[in-house]
């Protein structure tokens, strides 16, 4: 290395800042800046959890997230947990920030309910766009007979209230997360982010619809399948958390949501699928994991969806 070089390099590493600069950087730099970035990276994940990484507003609870306490074993013949047993589906796709917070915590949550319970994260590992009621229906198929109810639960929505409800829906499709509690939908048919039915009634419906590929409109459709099986949605009652009532973990500016539709996509979204839905989900269980997350359980399934172009020519990025 020459002087001049060798001055160059001397000023970075004596008072150069950690952005974009001029000349060369050193290799101790580099190291450096990654070793902030990978703390700034764990720094938030903290503080997505506990609430105090942003002011309190809309979406964001003022107060940090419940203690954790271990989650109690269960043990299969102490009646204290009930019969039932709940498979709680969680669609996904490329959001593993939000399932390392969310696996640990639900496992608790609904262990100190005294709630049986199996977490499928439904993995999509496909080329197509994101289809959640698909996954859903998959997840439906795929969990097996030591079930007898699900939960439809989003990924991002941490319930903070514990009075909240996860029994045996037996009357009829419960909806966890409702209109006045959650913190974003408020409009009366939103059926989306948490909503609990026994396996009867998900048959009864059969299922959802297959062709709503990207984000949104799958759950108003099921709602009015819902509808037309003469079930009625019910809702929580006496709970006065209103919409702190759940932590939303989901960063917009982060996180983009596919929300494109193409010219046959936006008719198409408004009416009810008669035909399609658990009886012609097309799909490969690619693998299937059986998986810890800080000590909780759950089984990824590795989900290859197909689709008919010729009928939903949305569902590619094209």
């Amino acid at each position: 290395m020459g002087p001049g070089r060798r001055r160059a390099a001397l000023r970075l590493r004596g008072g150069g800042s950690l952005g974009l600069l001029p000349g060369k950087v050193s290799v101790f730099q580099l190291f450096f800046a990654a070793l902030l970035l990978g703390f700034a990276s764990l720094l938030w994940l903290q503080l997505s959890c506990s609430g105090e990484g942003a002011p309190p507003g809309r979406g964001v609870p003022r107060r940090p997230c419940p203690p954790e306490p271990r989650a109690p074993p269960v043990a299969d013949d102490d009646p204290s947990w009930g019969p039932h047993r709940l498979a709680l589906l969680v669609p996904f796709r490329e959001r593993f920030e939000e399932l390392l917070a969310f696996v640990p915590y639900m496992h608790r949550f609904l262990s100190q309910k005294r709630i049986r319970h199996h977490i499928l994260v439904l993995n999509q590992v496909d080329h197509f766009r994101f289809n959640r009621a698909s996954l859903i229906n998959v997840g439906f198929l795929e969990s097996g007979n030591d079930t007898d109810y699900i939960a439809m639960h989003d990924v991002d929505l941490l319930p903070l209230n514990e009075q909240l409800d996860y029994g045996y829906p037996e009357a009829g499709p419960f909806h966890v997360a409702s209109p006045e509690l959650h913190p974003l939908y408020h409009y009366k048919t939103y059926v989306g982010g948490i909503l609990l039915l026994t396996k009867q009634h998900y048959e009864m419906c059969n299922g959802m619809s297959n062709r709503f590929w990207g984000w949104g409109r799958e759950d108003d459709e099921f709602y009015r399948r819902i509808k037309g099986a003469g079930l009625q949605v019910r809702r929580p009652t006496g709970i006065t958390t209103g919409y702190e009532t759940f932590q939303h973990l989901h960063d917009p500016a982060w996180r983009k949501r596919d929300q494109k539709r193409i010219a046959a996509q936006k008719q198409e979204q408004f009416k009810v699928d008669r035909e399609g839905g658990l009886n012609n989900v097309r799909y490969r269980i690619e693998s299937r994991t059986a998986l810890s997350v800080a000590g909780a359980p759950c089984t990824v399934l590795n989900i290859l969806l197909d689709c008919d172009t010729n009928e939903t020519p949305w569902c590619t990025f094209g």
